[in-house]
């Protein structure tokens, strides 16, 4: 068999084991992603891996540098990255995205038991704003008992106004104005 079609036949695999996986993603048919732990779970990371024309001959390309991943430190990453490179060292040759997927969710934990949040710090471009007066806040006008009766009166419990309020009343339109007369 050739790489191509080696390819094409794991690309087929994947795309019946992970059909509705919202986890599994096919970015292209050599590019994958793959959610290993909850969305909202704070020891959670996707792997993108994409095949070289070679693949399965040739290692996958393994990445975390996406923007999801950029709480998880460079270190946790190298381990992660350095373990999956051991699962392709024993399965070069065989089609491995399952085993990689797999050996990664298997091992999340033991992956992420050193993971501490890395978190970013904002800082302020100048020190002008801290030295600026306070602005004072712009008042909102006020309303009369009467001017908020009318405003209710013409809308419905929405505070929309009804459909059609400001069209025209087409008979009392035309008596004023006088329509076309036939001679």
């Amino acid at each position: 068999m050739t790489a191509n079609e080696d390819q094409e036949m794991e690309l087929e695999a994947l795309r019946s084991i992970y059909e509705g996986d919202e986890c599994f993603k096919e970015v292209s048919p050599v590019s994958f992603q793959f959610r290993i732990g909850e969305h909202d779970d704070s020891k959670a990371f996707i792997l993108d891996i994409s095949w070289p024309e070679m693949y399965p001959e040739m290692a996958p390309e393994i990445s975390l540098d996406g923007f999801f991943n950029k709480k998880i430190s460079s270190e946790t990453k190298q381990l992660i990255i350095s373990g999956l490179e051991e699962q392709v060292e024993a399965n070069l040759g065989t089609a491995m995205m399952y085993t990689l997927f797999e050996w990664a969710k298997d091992n999340q934990e033991a992956l992420m038991e050193n993971h501490q949040a890395v978190v970013t710090a904002v800082t302020l471009t100048s020190n002008s704003d801290l030295n600026a007066p306070a602005k004072k806040k712009e008042k909102k006008e006020q309303l009369t008992k009467s001017q908020k009766r009318k405003i209710t009166c013409r809308t419905d419990n929405k505070g929309e106004l009804p459909r059609g309020w400001d069209w025209v009343d087409v008979i009392k339109h035309l008596s004023r104005t006088g329509g076309k007369e036939e001679d």
